[in-house]
């Protein structure tokens, strides 16, 4: 099929893209697997169709305060702040053994491993001084009690100014949580004081997701997919063949995996190179 939809339709273009079945295809089956799974990590985690962006809703559980809250044995008293384990570290000072304890957090939460990106962690407190607070001794609820009461007392201009200045106090007076992620760890760190965290609140997270073909067929019909897979088969099939340099076959026919080799490896780094040129977003440029 020239538009396959399945895992085992991609395998069949791509050994037909080779020659199949007119000519055998020296790659075992387990190869050819292997192979699927590294054309599809590198297509999730560089093709800008590899992932789409998710709102991910998370419920806080009483596991996740009492992990990031719990202390362990011997380790030092910080009040209010996040938990923290314990990680020993040995280092040779002047020809002698020093041991350093070292503490970190553990307050974080569990995310599935086909989350390769987190932007962002919408904002959770609910303290009174939060400029979004319903609170009735809050700013914005006075700001709106006695100045805007009625919306045809006022222009669109003067409230969109009066919304950004609350903004503006919100940004400068509620210190926004800060997030860490690495995608190899599948853990969301939430640095903040966990004392102000309740069981059952709601988090939504702004991440990236894989494409899993699983759900969308179309991932498997993906133009540089399709090509890349076959030059990693490609490849493969001259390592295995390269076994046999030299051996002649009946009639002189000698394999030549060596060639069969250096263009599935040529292909690959042309491929690669246009994924940097063509497929994959540019970094964010840091200013200041």
């Amino acid at each position: 099929m020239a538009q396959p939809s399945t895992r085992q339709e991609l395998i069949d273009y791509c050994l037909r893209q080779l020659g199949a079945p007119v000519v055998e295809i020296n790659v075992a089956e387990e190869q050819i697997q292997d192979l699927v799974d590294d054309a599809v990590q590198y297509f999730n985690e560089r093709h800008f169709d590899g992932v789409e962006q998710v709102y991910l809703k998370y419920q806080i559980t009483q596991d996740d305060i009492d992990r990031a809250k719990a202390r362990p044995p011997g380790a030092p008293d910080a009040g209010s702040s996040p938990g923290i384990v314990n990680t020993q570290a040995t280092a040779s000072i002047d020809g002698s053994n020093v041991t350093f304890n070292f503490y970190e957090n553990s307050n974080y939460i569990q995310v599935p491993p086909s989350i390769i990106g987190i932007n962002k962690v919408f904002q959770w407190d609910d303290s009174a001084t939060s400029t979004n607070s319903a609170n009735m001794f809050n700013f914005e609820y006075q700001l709106f009690l006695n100045d805007i009461y009625f919306f045809g007392t006022t222009d669109i201009l003067s409230y969109s100014m009066a919304k950004g200045y609350l903004e503006t106090l919100n940004f400068l007076l509620n210190t926004h949580k800060q997030i860490r992620f690495n995608q190899r760890q599948d853990r969301l760190y939430l640095d903040t004081n966990f004392d102000t965290i309740s069981k059952d609140k709601f988090l939504i997270i702004d991440c990236w997701r894989q494409m899993d073909g699983n759900n969308y067929s179309r991932v498997w019909n993906d133009s540089f997919l399709k090509l890349y897979l076959t030059s990693l088969i490609k490849r493969q099939w001259g390592q295995n063949l390269m076994k046999f340099t030299g051996v002649k076959l009946p009639g002189g026919v000698e394999f030549n995996g060596r060639q069969i080799y250096d263009d599935g490896q040529r292909e690959i780094d042309e491929l690669k190179a246009k994924m940097l040129s063509t497929y994959e977003l540019p970094p964010l440029d840091l200013i200041g």
